[in-house]
């Protein structure tokens, strides 16, 4: 019998094996560092700072950091769930600041309690995520020229019904008149109040905002068109999707979040500050990008998001524990974004080439 194999190869070096073992193996562990960079370093953060100030890991200190970062975290996934239909929303920072005016109006100037000015103010963000959608999708102008559009609009239509001024108990009105209504103890209660005096309300409204968009867009088909719209409208549309529907859908959410967000900047500063939400577009989308590189997914996702949110809320913390100026917070924020940044994009290339 003719044997097939051939005798007179040599045999492959155990080193060349050692080797091809011990690079396949370096490879997957810097494919896992890569993934879990944002939850080491996040976990280097929290060593790191309470070590150099003991009190920051204060339990009362960690719940005031998620609640410091609620409202961008929920804004942020707004931000998100735009970002996976392709789509981009500049105008949430005006929305939430303007359902901060709207939810203090209704009851200072109107006199509604709680029950009926959150719904209230909450149809009035899906309201203006519908025109974003009907701006974007119907008229087809250019996401970030609507949403930027939108944002100039609200951001001056939030001054008229009271020529500019901030809006508390006893308001004088353009009239002449006095406002004489008040903030709902109530309404109070969702910025203010913590569950078993531990957990801040914010920060559940946040983990339900988190919970219920990862089951929404990681879950279901509905999440999967989502991310295809993004991906590939045409072929989306093509294999029988709604197109239009998916981003309406999703510009009505990032605006119904966004204005969650206001009602709880509202319950927690208790008026209607007219400089609200001046910095909340830029934390949110910085947030949502950071979320890139968490686990490697390269890609908008909810829990992502909100690990960004936490991330930057910590590094912010734990520098003013250690009196850092005050001034260096946007410096040290535009350096994690690159750093974030860099670590999602420059791994796909470098893995590609």
């Amino acid at each position: 019998m003719t044997s097939i194999i051939d005798e007179t190869a040599p045999p492959v070096p155990r080193s060349a094996n050692i080797n091809a073992a011990t690079s396949t193996w370096l490879a997957d562990l810097g494919t896992t560092l890569r993934s879990g960079a944002v939850f080491i370093l996040l976990a280097a953060l929290l060593a790191g700072f309470s070590t150099a100030e003991p009190a920051f890991a204060n339990l009362g200190n960690l719940m005031s950091i998620l609640q410091a970062v609620a409202v961008v975290a929920i804004l942020g996934a707004g931000v998100t769930v735009t970002l996976a239909v392709g789509g981009f929303d500049l105008s949430i920072g005006a929305i939430a600041a303007s359902s901060v005016m709207a939810a203090s109006y209704a009851m200072i100037v109107w006199g509604l309690d709680a029950i009926a000015t959150v719904p209230l103010v909450l149809a009035f963000g899906a309201l203006i995520g519908l025109v974003n959608a009907f701006l974007i999708v119907r008229l087809k102008v250019p996401d970030l020229l609507a949403t930027l559009s939108m944002m100039f609009l609200l951001s001056g239509l939030q001054l008229i019904p009271t020529a500019g001024r901030s809006i508390s108990a006893g308001l004088i009105l353009p009239n002449g008149t006095t406002a004489t209504g008040a903030y709902d103890p109530a309404f109070l209660l969702i910025g203010r109040a913590s569950l078993f005096g531990v957990v801040p309300v914010s920060v559940v409204l946040m983990a339900l905002v988190a919970i219920a968009l990862f089951v929404l867009t990681e879950r279901t088909r509905i999440g999967r068109l989502l991310f295809a719209t993004g991906g590939n409208e045409v072929a989306t549309r093509l294999a029988g999707a709604s197109t239009a529907r998916l981003k309406t859908l999703a510009y009505v959410i990032s605006g119904t979040l966004a204005s969650l967000g206001g009602i709880v900047i509202a319950a927690r500063v208790g008026r209607g500050d007219v400089s609200s939400g001046g910095s909340l577009l830029m934390d949110a989308v910085a947030a949502a990008l950071i979320g890139f590189a968490v686990l490697g997914k390269r890609r908008p996702n909810v829990l992502g998001t909100i690990v960004g949110a936490v991330f930057v809320g910590v590094l912010l913390n734990g520098l003013t524990m250690l009196n850092a100026p005050y001034y260096t917070q946007d410096f040290v924020k535009g350096a994690v974004l690159v750093g974030a940044l860099a670590l999602t994009y420059g791994t796909v290339r470098s893995t590609s080439s």
